[in-house]
């Protein structure tokens, strides 16, 4: 019986100004936030995919289409309970999350315990079950230019002992 499963989620998106900036759940002052269907929160669309590709449940387009009206302007922490919750279904829970923020811009550092503690209430672990870092692509690129943002998850899930699987 394999009783952990690791999986991985990235995402990308557009700096749009006027928008409101949203990463891992927390509201940043920005004069820019990020295009998108939902909210764009990059942070908890990367966390998401890194579940449900753990747990074999495909990805986050597949759950909440673009195309769907339901999903506009979703907010993300909603998104991301009701995959916490699909993977509960399979018999699996999260043991813990590994996130980078890739950009320029905005600082990370400032915001990074509240966004800790956002994306554990919402998988349902401890703060410190939960690590947010940031680097940048030294100017390189479309995230050095400032164009957008860019996350990378890594998710240890954990067969459910509780479950009825």
């Amino acid at each position: 019986m394999n009783d952990f499963r690791i999986g991985q989620g990235i995402d990308f998106h557009r700096f749009e100004p006027g928008r409101r900036l949203v990463l891992g759940g927390v509201e940043f002052n920005e004069p820019y936030g990020l295009t998108g269907h939902s909210d764009a929160d990059v942070v908890l669309h990367a966390v998401a995919d890194a579940v449900l590709g753990a747990v074999g449940l495909g990805d986050i387009g597949m759950h909440f289409p673009d195309t769907d009206s339901r999903w506009k302007n979703a907010d993300s922490r909603e998104l991301l309970r009701e995959v916490v919750a699909l993977a509960s279904e399979e018999g699996w829970k999260v043991g813990n999350a590994d996130v980078t923020v890739i950009g320029q811009q905005p600082k990370i550092a400032v915001h990074r315990g509240e966004m800790e503690h956002s994306i554990a209430d919402i998988l349902g672990v401890s703060p410190g079950n939960v690590n947010v870092k940031a680097t940048t692509t030294e100017a390189m690129g479309f995230l050095g230019r400032e164009e957008g943002l860019a996350t990378l998850a890594i998710v240890m899930m954990v067969r459910n002992r509780q479950a009825n699987r």
